[in-house]
């Protein structure tokens, strides 16, 4: 005959072992990874590009088990599916596949009695077919759904041939860690019938290489096709703990730290600049109205068209990002536009530096003309020669070099609310000695804009529109609330 004390402890076992059995209930995403969940449901390709132990691989696991049994929860923000779904969980290899994917799904390889104590609860698992690969490896496993018919999850892993990842329609594949591209393509091939959804979660230790280069693509197209959310050691809430981040920034050598610990790419023989963000960020404040300014533009010459304002205290020497623009698959005149109403109370008064490729020609109203001059007949005060140094040279290395120098002598700043030029900043990098020219845009209008620097002039306001006066105020670009220039008054 039991106790009330055998009663409640038996109570407390069946009430631990429920939990175990069900992780769904329990799971509460960071505000990062719910980012990457929401993203799901305007998009076919969603990335959560995160670092070592900062949750991205549980985050999927999370997120595949929700869509194979349709138990959403009331506030679910990502794609949602009212049938049986058929997926795909894919890795590196089957040993990969088995103590990542399965092994977050289902629980612990080679433990019937751990089965279900992954994110797909034991009671939504209808079947588990055994694999050949791998001791413990399932090749697929069906799933209650909460309509009343079944999913099913099929594990692959990229080392195998790619004609084993043709054939079926798919509702959703998730990659774990990068796959290579053809593996990637051919399992998108999959989707395009259902309208279904990839899914990756990846460190990348690859650089810029796989399937990464997708997401950075940023013509309209890609941009509503594909989203990459970016995961920092700082969005894992369970590493804030200094000691356990130390712990852990000491297992890895010190070339690997910024792609395992911040998630970002590990850059090939090198990345450009070695200087710290925070050594180069600044928070945006009011311009003074004596600085100078200046922009360097890149006019997009078969990649996005790019505008960087640079504003120099020559009293400290030091040049400020105060505003970046970058656009693709746009005009010169929205290139124009796009500048003059980013300082609208200037009208076409900043100085425009341009690289030597702006003399190339393009049509403009039935005639050939170099593109530097289009930009001059949309309203921008194009300077009268491309940007050079002062003895005529242009060279990019040397450039570079310049940007480098007043990066490490703190005579060069970059407002804090400029975040694709850090994105730019980041990934900017050398493979056997060469320039990657893939999502460098900003990096080029930056480096013409310092190299022309000499040309940058104070600028107020339009004499020549008294309805403008400096006194309103300059707003920088659309729904900002930054205004660099402040109230300056009547002068």
């Amino acid at each position: 005959m039991s106790t009330r004390k055998d009663q409640i402890i038996k109570a407390l076992e069946d009430q631990v072992q429920a939990k175990r059995e069900n992780r769904l209930r329990s799971f509460r995403p960071y505000p990062r990874q719910m980012e990457f969940i929401a993203a799901t449901r305007d998009h076919m390709e969603v990335a959560l590009r995160a670092g070592n132990q900062q949750g991205k691989s549980e985050t999927a696991a999370y997120f595949t088990a929700i869509s194979l049994t349709g138990r959403y929860p009331k506030d679910w923000p990502g794609r949602k599916w009212d049938r049986p779904v058929r997926a795909w969980a894919a890795g590196e290899s089957t040993v990969a596949v088995r103590d990542v994917n399965q092994r977050k799904l289902c629980g612990p390889p080679g433990d019937e009695s751990l089965l279900g104590t992954g994110f797909i609860p034991k009671d939504a698992i209808q079947k588990v077919v055994p694999g050949h690969g791998a001791g413990g490896a399932y090749d697929k496993v069906l799933v209650k759904h909460a309509s009343g018919g079944v999913s099913e999850v099929t594990f692959k892993s990229y080392d195998q041939d790619r004609a084993k990842w043709q054939g079926e329609s798919l509702d959703l594949l998730w990659c774990d860690e990068e796959p290579d591209e053809e593996h990637y393509l051919e399992g998108l091939a999959r989707l395009v019938a259902t309208g279904g959804l990839s899914i990756a979660t990846f460190t990348p230790l690859n650089g810029l290489a796989q399937i990464l280069p997708r997401f950075s693509e940023n013509t309209p197209e890609a941009r509503k096709q594909r989203a990459l959310i970016a995961m920092d050691i700082d969005d894992a809430l369970h590493l804030k703990d200094p000691e356990r981040r130390k712990a852990l920034e000491a297992t890895f050598p010190a070339h690997q730290r910024k792609a395992r610990l911040h998630g970002l790419p590990m850059l090939g023989s090198g990345a450009v600049f070695f200087i710290p963000e925070d050594a180069i960020r600044c928070t945006p404040f009011a311009l003074p109205p004596h600085w100078s300014l200046i922009w360097g533009i890149d006019p997009g010459v078969g990649h996005p068209f790019a505008a960087v304002l640079l504003a120099w205290d020559k009293d400290a020497d030091i040049l400020y990002v105060a505003h970046t623009i970058r656009m693709a698959d746009a005009l010169p005149l929205q290139h124009a536009q796009a500048m003059k109403m980013s300082l609208a109370q200037f009208g076409g008064r900043v100085p425009v530096a341009w690289p030597q490729d702006a003399t190339q020609r393009r049509e403009f109203e039935g005639r050939l003309e170099p593109l530097a001059a289009i930009y001059k007949a949309h309203g921008l005060k194009m300077l009268p020669h491309h940007a050079t140094f002062p003895d005529g040279s242009n060279s990019t290395e040397l450039g570079i070099l310049q940007m480098q120098e007043r990066m490490s002598t703190n005579r060069f700043k970059v407002f804090a609310s400029c975040g694709e030029w850090f994105e730019e900043f980041r990934e900017y990098h050398r493979k056997d000695g060469q320039l990657v020219k893939i999502r460098d845009d900003l990096m080029s209008a930056t480096r013409i804009g310092v190299m022309q620097s000499r040309s940058a002039k104070p600028v107020l306001f339009d004499p020549y529109n008294p309805g403008t006066r400096a006194g309103q105020g300059v707003q920088i670009a659309r729904d900002t609330e930054i205004d660099p220039w402040g109230n300056y008054g009547d002068f």
